[in-house]
């Protein structure tokens, strides 16, 4: 059994549609993460919010109440998407870094761990709750928090290249690559801020993309053709 840590970017759960929600591609997310559950997994899952927002595009209004809305549109993504999962048979809690009402739970530790041992599909949606740090940084931090294994990072690309890929046909896509490397290059796979947590708590990364078949089980198994970010 191992506790796993999975982030799904906004982009990736609109699929071809490029925004909102595209159900297909979720009810795929949903039907391997039962298998991981029924494997004996605990899963968590932290969500972009790109498919809503895009804070960080433009200069038209301030950065906190950007970054509030981009917080915002995480919370749209897990409570949608956690309720696909209870459509296909499994157990989910939503948990946030600040109250909203009656439509989340406030995020601590134990709360966590309890909902794992009662084999639940935890989603930590929300970020960290502040201003300035991506949903890499919340993913990391959360991970970090709960002791997970590790971190599965499905994308709408399928690995770290050493260069951009859309701009450079002839990046390359490396299999294996360490954390160090990784901040050195400042290779943007993951963040800056999120890439120096991961390497200072130890927590292994691995980046695959979404749509490919099974995807996420075989990351799960160490068998995805993407990137490992190793922290050896």
């Amino acid at each position: 059994m191992s506790r796993i840590i999975l982030k799904l970017s906004g982009e990736a759960l609109a699929g071809d549609r490029r925004t909102g929600f595209d159900e297909e591609t979720v009810r795929r997310v949903a039907r391997q993460v039962r298998r991981l559950v029924e494997a004996g997994h605990e899963i968590g899952v932290v969500t972009g919010g790109g498919n809503f927002w895009r804070g960080r595009t433009g200069n038209e209004i301030d950065r906190v109440k950007a970054d509030q809305i981009g917080m915002l549109a995480t919370v749209m993504n897990c409570i949608y998407v956690s309720e696909i999962f209870r459509t296909e048979g499994m157990m989910t809690s939503v948990l946030t870094p600040f109250e909203i009402g009656g439509f989340t739970k406030l995020f601590s530790k134990d709360r966590a761990s309890k909902y794992f041992a009662h084999h639940m599909v935890v989603f930590f949606a929300g970020g960290t709750g502040h201003p300035f740090f991506s949903t890499d940084t919340g993913v990391v931090l959360r991970a970090i928090e709960v002791d997970a294994d590790c971190i599965l990072m499905a994308k709408s690309i399928d690995g770290v290249y050493d260069s951009d890929p859309a701009k450079n046909p002839e990046a390359k896509r490396f299999d294996t690559i360490s954390i160090d490397e990784v901040i050195a290059r400042n290779l943007q796979a993951v963040d800056m801020t999120a890439s120096i947590l991961a390497k200072e708590n130890r927590m292994p990364i691995r980046i695959f993309a979404l749509q490919e078949e099974n995807s996420i089980v075989r990351a799960a198994e160490g068998n995805q053709g993407g990137t490992t970010i190793t922290v050896d």
